[in-house]
């Protein structure tokens, strides 16, 4: 007989509900809650999940399992009362610039607030004013609107093993911080951003650089050059009230020529180049034989920081390769350099991101060329959103429009880089040598689609030479590979890392996505690639227009670099 709560008076079946919350939820009644996220480990710190059990008792939803037959009661004056005192209760110590926070209209205290009526709080505000942390590239973190939840804590440790911030202090003294009170900059944050992603409130959120980009497209001695992520195509339509995975590239280079971009582009373009250069490193590590590590893909500047800080022994065995934005923003710049000077304007790249850690890698050393970047600055999907937003752009109207030439053509193999498995699945459509369509959809079911954190198959390359390769999304994922490719319990040939679980769809720079929106967005970019033409780069023919010409000789200094400070 299936096993039963008593949910306000009703029946409610249970299987494998890990807690009374999923139970409640099935119910259809949304119980509020502030630290919960079924990713993170169970925290129960915020209590407004809080039900009442049939002898007056209060329990949390979110840390205890449904039991059979137990009768529960999610709304009571007891359990009123006690949400609006929390609130009251966060709110007298939380920041009141509600009109002009960067969470306005999406922040959780706020919505949550209103849904409680809370209309003013009773208690004063004692907490000390705490300095705002703009040290990252990436990321800010205004400690003042923190209501410790410890959504960001466990991000950090559980699913990114990274453990830049953590709790300090005690009782009412309590903070999130990193160690030491030091600068976020100054730990060894990979700059994922999913602290911010997580975070229900204002507390850490993403940097914006629009204020500068406008400044650009306002100047007439700027030619404004953007290029778009794969991954922002299949997201940024939420957010106009579309379905998640919708392909609304189309309507974005319209909203783009409207908010007065000079040319538009496609970073998928840049994702053929980084698997015309990846695929000959990994062919070239197939013929030198044996080796105890893997070739590691270099796309996600996330998963680079991340070796940097806690795996340099890993450095000489990333692909040199640089991401597919840093190749193309070298293009870019390269190929409007003559054009500038005769017109006496400068080229500003901008490049539209899911990632936080795009903002990062653009301002690192090593992809600026005399002093100058190649990729001026990197703004988010969301920042995107706000940009068509204040314009007045009805998004939902506007007509598709083409990216600019030269840089038009590219192939679904360089869409598909923007889910986890993604890199990986283009490099095999360029080495396998059968080129045929029922090889193409046999590599489909090779097993490096999916949401899995972790994916490991094997490749016939050869008649002889099998290649093995590993997918991990996540760095904890990938830690505990690396683990294992140490220790000798595991042997790889590739290994594609994102430190973003899912890949670059669930980027920090996206709108917030759970499980459905993910593999909504996954199944949005294959069906972009299907519909392409052009199914792997070598087949694009802008890439022999681009290695006739700008690369002939240049192919290194554009294309590659080194994070290995000693070379």
């Amino acid at each position: 007989m299936a096993k039963y709560m008593i949910i306000d008076g009703n029946r409610v079946e249970f299987n494998d509900e890990p807690n009374i919350l999923a139970l409640v939820r099935k119910a259809g009644i949304d119980l509020p809650t502030f630290c919960y996220y079924s990713d993170l480990s169970i925290y129960g710190a915020c209590r407004m999940c809080v039900v009442e059990d049939q002898w007056g008792g209060i329990i949390a939803s979110c840390s205890t399992p449904p039991k059979d037959k137990m009768e529960v009661k999610t709304n009571t004056p007891k359990l009123h009362q006690h949400r609006k005192m929390i609130l009251e209760l966060l709110l007298a110590a939380h920041c009141r610039d509600c009109t002009v926070c960067d969470k306005n209209g999406k922040c959780r205290l706020q919505e949550l607030a209103h849904r409680f009526g809370i209309k003013s709080v009773r208690f004063e505000n004692k907490t000390e004013e705490m300095e705002l942390d703009t040290s990252s590239a990436s990321i800010i973190r205004d400690p003042g609107k923190c209501i410790l939840c410890g959504d960001c804590v466990r991000m950090c440790n559980e699913i990114q093993n990274v453990g830049a911030i953590d709790f300090a202090h005690r009782g009412a003294k309590m903070i999130v911080s990193p160690a030491f009170n030091k600068k976020i900059a100054e730990t060894n944050c990979v700059n994922c951003g999913q602290c911010a992603a997580v975070c229900p409130t204002a507390a850490i959120t993403v940097k914006s650089d629009l204020k500068d980009v406008w400044k650009a497209i306002y100047n007439p001695k700027k030619r404004v050059v953007v290029q778009v992520a794969p991954a922002v195509r299949v997201a940024l339509g939420e957010e106009f009230h579309m379905k998640a995975g919708e392909n609304v590239i189309g309507k974005i280079v319209a909203a783009l020529r409207r908010l007065g971009f000079d040319a538009i582009f496609d970073t998928s373009v840049g994702a053929d180049l980084t698997i015309m250069e990846e695929s000959k490193e990994l062919l070239k590590k197939l013929e030198a034989g044996e080796n105890k590590y893997p070739l590691f893909t270099s796309c996600c500047p996330g998963w680079i920081r991340y070796a940097e800080t806690k795996h340099k022994e890993l450095l000489p065995y990333i692909s040199t390769c640089k991401s597919p934005m840093e190749m193309f923003g070298a293009v870019i710049k390269e190929h409007f350099k003559g054009l500038d000077s005769t017109e006496g304007v400068e080229t500003v790249s901008v490049a539209i991101m899911p990632c936080s850690a795009k903002k990062y890698e653009a301002s690192r050393e090593e992809f600026k060329r005399n002093d100058i970047p190649d990729v001026d600055y990197v703004i988010t999907t969301i920042e995107l959103v706000k940009m068509i937003k204040e314009i007045g752009i009805q998004f939902e109207e506007i007509e598709p429009e083409a990216p600019d030439m030269p840089f038009s053509l590219y192939s679904g193999a360089g869409v598909i880089f923007g889910v986890t498995g993604g890199v990986t699945e283009a490099a095999v459509r360029r080495v396998v040598a059968d080129k045929s369509p029922k090889a193409l959809k046999d590599i489909e079911f090779l097993g490096l689609r999916g949401m899995e954190g972790v994916k490991v198959c094997e490749l016939q390359v050869e008649e002889n030479s099998i290649v093995r390769i590993g997918v991990v999304s996540g760095l904890a994922n990938a830690e505990a590979l690396i683990e294992k490719i140490e220790s000798g319990e595991e042997h790889f040939d590739f290994v594609e890392v994102m430190a973003c679980p899912g890949g670059c769809i669930a980027g920090a720079g996206q709108p917030f996505s759970h499980k459905e929106e993910k593999n909504a967005r996954a199944l949005g970019m294959y069906k972009a690639d299907k519909v392409s033409q052009i199914k792997r780069c070598e087949e694009n023919p802008l890439m022999l227009s681009l290695y006739n010409g700008m690369l002939k000789h240049r192919t290194h200094e554009l294309l590659h670099v080194s994070y290995r400070k000693e070379d």
